[in-house]
C-alpha cells in the first residue's frame, strides 16, 4: 500500500504532529485553509468513509475526542471550528485514508464551496 498518511504514521514522511495516542494521530496540514488546519487520522487504514463499519464506531469517537482536545489547545473551541471529512474525489478527498479536517481561527462561511 502506498498511503501518504500511513507513511506519516510510520514516520517515513515527516509531519508537524500535534497529537498522538494509541489510535489517532493529528498533524498540521501542509496547505492550510485557515489559521488552524489540523488533520486528525486514525492509525488504522480506512480508505474512505464508505468503508467504515460498526467495528470502527469507537475509533471514530476517539477521532472526534482528539479533534475537540486540539481545538481547545489551539484556542478555537469557544470561538468555533469546523470538522470536515470528505469522501471521494468530487468531494475533495485527495488522500485515501479517512481524516477529519479541523479548521478554525477565522470566520468559516457556508456553504464551503
Amino acid at each position: 500500500m502506498d498511503c501518504l498518511f500511513c507513511k506519516i504514521i510510520e514516520r517515513k514522511i515527516p509531519a508537524k504532529i500535534v497529537y498522538e495516542d494509541e489510535h489517532v494521530l493529528a498533524f498540521e496540514d501542509v496547505n492550510p485553509q485557515a489559521p488552524v488546519h489540523i488533520l486528525v487520522i486514525p492509525k488504522k487504514h480506512i480508505s474512505t468513509s464508505l468503508e467504515i463499519t460498526s467495528d470502527d464506531n469507537e475509533l471514530l469517537g476517539l477521532m472526534y475526542q482528539a479533534a475537540n482536545k486540539i481545538a481547545r489547545d489551539r484556542n478555537v473551541a469557544e470561538r468555533g471550528f469546523r470538522l470536515v471529512m470528505n469522501c471521494n474525489r468530487e468531494a475533495g478527498q485527495t488522500v485515501f485514508h479517512i481524516h477529519l479536517h479541523l479548521l478554525g481561527g477565522r470566520i468559516l462561511h457556508w456553504p464551503p464551496g
